[in-house]
């Protein structure tokens, strides 16, 4: 069982080498086999590599998505995109939507999977004068702030009880990121906030049958101390493990 996962960056290798391995401790403690993709290889190479994916996961990534692909003029507090990265996370998102693939994306992996879906991003979190919170205290701060979890979501649903803190307790989650989503894509629902400024901090797809979950914090930073992070990779494996490659194609071809 291979999760399909893209190196965070095609500029910054020492990023990838202090990012990375996070997410591959994370998966491989859940169950999950690493299928790493690289961002150099022509599409067809990246095509055949996912054959043999069962999942997808979109990690962070240092550099920000193009705003012009979502019909802004960048400003400039918004980082440089990495035109490799978006090539390749478009062709993980196609294959995993054309085959029902389970999808997680983390960080700039939900920025991405937004637009990916026609979505728009807040540029900078300071600059919208949306944040009322600190989004980005260092990497260190395990409890940067609380969650407001969506009734009936996906994320409220794949939390066992033993995860949930006590009644009046909020949900505590990392953070680190100056961008956010601002309209939710295509069919994307959003199923978590930051309750004292409203900024986005996940959203799934509308979909009984499709795990698509995207997630603002850094769950593979808190695999090791946070029940909640390890309930989240626990569903995202778990939805792995079950797909069929042919029960997909005949999802398809219903359509």
């Amino acid at each position: 069982m291979k999760i399909a996962i893209p190196e965070p960056s095609s500029l910054d290798y020492a990023y990838n080498g202090r990012s990375l391995p996070q997410y591959i401790q994370a998966l491989q403690s859940a169950g999950a086999t690493i299928l790493l993709i690289p961002l150099g290889e022509k599409p067809a190479v990246v095509a055949k590599l996912l054959a043999r994916a069962n999942g997808v996961l979109l990690p962070g990534s240092r550099y920000d998505v193009d705003p012009q692909i979502y019909g802004e003029k960048r400003i400039p507090e918004c980082a440089e995109a990495d035109p490799a990265r978006n090539a390749v996370d478009e062709l993980l998102l196609q294959d995993a939507f054309n085959l029902r693939k389970p999808v997680l994306a983390i960080c700039y992996g939900i920025q991405s999977l937004n637009v990916w879906r026609n979505g728009s991003l807040v540029q900078d979190l300071t600059v919208a004068g949306t944040a009322g919170v600190n989004h980005a205290p260092g990497r260190h701060i395990d409890e940067a702030h609380p969650l407001r979890i969506a009734s009936g979501s996906r994320l409220e649903k794949m939390l066992p009880s033993s995860v949930l803190p006590p009644p009046g307790l909020p949900i505590l989650v990392n953070s680190s990121h100056h961008q956010a989503v601002k309209t939710a894509g295509d069919n994307l629902r959003v199923t978590a906030t930051s309750p004292a400024d409203g900024v986005i901090e996940a959203v799934e797809l509308y979909s009984e049958d499709h795990f698509v979950v995207g997630v603002q914090w850094h769950p593979e930073r808190t695999y090791a101390n946070s029940a909640f992070s390890r309930a989240l990779f626990a569903a995202f494996v778990r939805e792995a493990e079950r797909w069929r490659p042919q029960q997909a194609r005949e999802s398809v071809a219903a359509v």
